[in-house]
């Protein structure tokens, strides 16, 4: 299997956040031209956060949660590459996480129904894990 297939699912993460912060800012600068709040109520993330609305709000907590699990997927798709590991099992499981991914952030970021959420992170979660006992596994038996 072509290595370098990793980075489609690696490269569409990517795309995935820069989406994700786009909208957040898109969201973010309409609700601060509105005026509703004044500089000092947003002198704080913590601030601006208790202040916004939903709408304004679930982007950003949203772009936050794509620097957690997934930076397991980034450095998982690097060892992946650099070790010559890449193969159909591992590449379904990276497609499987950034879809789910991107289901989970298009969920969060409009209507933010809770439990869908859950479920959409759990099968994403459940992919990375996948790749990381797989390559740990493989790891171990290689001595």
């Amino acid at each position: 299997m072509n290595q370098a297939a990793i980075f489609g699912p690696f490269f569409a993460m990517l795309l995935l956040v820069f989406v994700v912060w786009v909208y957040m800012y898109i969201r973010r600068i309409a609700f601060i031209r509105a005026g509703s709040l004044t500089q000092e109520q947003m002198i704080t993330p913590g601030m601006f956060a208790q202040l916004s609305p939903p709408a304004v709000n679930n982007p950003s907590e949203n772009f936050k949660n794509l620097f957690e699990i997934p930076v397991l997927f980034y450095a998982l798709a690097l060892y992946l590459f650099a070790t010559s590991q890449v193969d159909g099992a591992y590449l379904t499981a990276a497609w499987i996480f950034v879809a789910f991914r991107a289901l989970h952030s298009l969920v969060h970021c409009t209507v933010n129904v809770v439990m869908l959420r859950f479920y959409l992170y759990l099968v994403a979660t459940v992919a990375v894990w996948f790749i990381a006992f797989r390559a740990g596994l493989a790891r171990l038996a290689a001595g």
